[in-house]
């Protein structure tokens, strides 16, 4: 088996190094309602409950309709 290289993993800082640039960090001021400021802070936990909600609303509809149908009371 061939010897494999080491993988060079140190920062060259010789004198024709590149330059590292500033990180530039933009911030923007906004005013917000009581309501978008919820909804701005909570939207990691607000959004995947909403979406199970709604899908779990979709499917207890559907079965309502299929026992409707089953029991035939349907339209």
């Amino acid at each position: 088996m061939v010897k494999q290289k080491k993988k060079r993993n140190k920062v060259y800082t010789g004198v024709d190094a590149s330059v590292a640039r500033p990180v530039i960090t933009r911030i923007h001021a906004v005013k917000r309602n009581k309501v978008q400021q919820w909804w701005f802070d909570k939207k990691k936990i607000a959004k995947p409950v909403l979406i199970a909600s709604g899908v779990a609303i979709v499917i207890l509809w559907l079965l309502i309709e299929l026992i409707h149908v089953l029991s035939g009371n349907g339209a």
